[in-house]
């Protein structure tokens, strides 16, 4: 289907009157069917079967396969994102003015790594439809494959865990001619609210308020499908900022509604599977020390990423980055040590070089964006310094952290 063809009937899903406690996702069943209708001939099918071809043992195949429990990297397997398949060149150059930074407490955090081949992640709940982990470009990711709706949600250990400041990151991988994925949020009444992204707008739509926006064009129309996408969301009262890849995408001013968990789906098919990966959840989010003087001892980022098992920044790092900058610019003797830490994946030994790596390219890139070296040092400090519980998920990821540390 072409983005035209999209945004039109994504206006006829958003125009379809039904009362709040029905719920946005019920809203949309009826104009799904006419969607359906309007889809390409199999001529067009052949092209989305060529791109879903490197799904390792496809989707189609749904049920579970004989294949072992995926093994995690050696050192700690960071919170990597794909975005170099991206058609935009997804540099840390490209993200100099990204401005997202995360949430300082994280929730809930899945790569799919521990879930073997072809079984459902047992740390989600299957609410609707089918879901099966495969690999997509080399990632483990989750597959939703019901062609009548699909959706999953995070087993988080509190029932209403999204607070009035909350962060939501996922890598998501547009198959031509699908539909996109969205992200519900719901509430204890059953009432719902839901972003959409791709491939040419992104659009809020609650009970109150239906709101889009379209793509750059450097990111939408024929450049947005078969690439990975980094999407975050950034919630605080009732405003949301959504990104995808280096852009802002979307601000809702009033989202004229209160998230209290979410959810995770849309119309998928064997043949178009929705399709995500690294999905992390945090608590609190931005870091609201810009413009004052810092007097904290240290400043712990979970935003800070790199590529798996390497000292490579991946570009969605830019977002804390900057924030570091301008604390320092702001305060000019301001100096920091930095601090790599990782979980306690694979050989302690390892990861402590891979940190110690890694805390050297944080400093290097800084010095890049205009910080003196002589105001910062690096030290890599591997597992040793856990503050949270490494036999979960949402522990390891606690673990995965670079701290600046104030140098007296």
């Amino acid at each position: 289907m072409k983005p035209t063809t999209y945004s039109f009937v994504f206006l006829l899903l958003m125009t379809t009157a039904a009362s709040p406690a029905q719920g946005v996702f019920d809203r949309m069943k009826q104009s799904a069917k006419d969607k359906a209708n309007q889809r390409v001939d199999d001529s067009t099918n052949s092209t989305i079967d060529k791109s879903v071809n490197s799904v390792e043992g496809s989707a189609a195949a749904a049920s579970p396969k004989s294949s072992t429990v995926a093994q995690p990297a050696q050192a700690d397997y960071s919170n990597a994102s794909p975005v170099e398949d991206a058609p935009v060149a997804a540099t840390v150059k490209a993200y100099q003015n990204y401005d997202f930074t995360p949430g300082d407490t994280i929730l809930f955090a899945d790569d799919f790594v521990a879930t073997a081949d072809g079984e459902f992640p047992d740390q989600w709940e299957l609410v609707k439809g089918q879901a099966v982990v495969n690999k997509q470009r080399g990632y483990p990711s989750l597959l939703l494959t019901d062609g009548n709706y699909a959706q999953v949600s995070p087993r988080v250990k509190t029932k209403n865990y999204l607070g009035q400041q909350f962060t939501v990151e996922y890598d998501t991988f547009f198959v031509s001619d699908s539909y996109p994925l969205q992200v519900f949020f719901q509430h204890e009444a059953d009432q719902d609210a839901m972003i959409s992204i791709g491939p040419s707008t992104a659009d809020y739509s609650s009970s109150e308020v239906n709101l889009g926006s379209e793509l750059p064009a450097t990111l939408g129309g024929d450049n947005y499908p078969n690439h990975w996408h980094h999407v975050a969301l950034a919630v605080k009262g009732q405003q949301m900022k959504v990104y995808v890849d280096q852009y802002r995408v979307l601000v809702v001013p009033d989202m004229h509604f209160t998230p209290a968990m979410l959810v995770m789906g849309g119309l998928a098919s064997q043949q178009a599977p929705l399709v995500f990966r690294n999905v992390r959840i945090a608590s609190g989010g931005g870091m609201n020390i810009i413009g004052q003087k810092f007097t904290d001892a240290k400043i712990v980022t979970h935003g800070i990423n790199f590529d798996v098992d390497k000292a490579t920044l991946r570009p969605e790092s830019m977002g804390t980055l900057n924030q570091i900058k301008r604390i320092m610019t702001d305060s000019p003797d301001l100096q920091f040590e930095i601090d790599g830490h990782t979980d306690n994946t694979g050989v302690a030994a390892h990861n402590l070089t891979l940190s110690q790596q890694r805390a050297e390219a944080v400093k290097a890139q800084l010095v890049t964006m205009g910080i003196s070296a002589s105001r910062l040092t690096a030290k890599g400090f591997g597992d040793s310094k856990p503050t949270a519980d490494n036999t979960t998920s949402e522990g390891k990821a606690n673990n995965r952290r670079v701290e600046f540390v104030k140098i007296s």
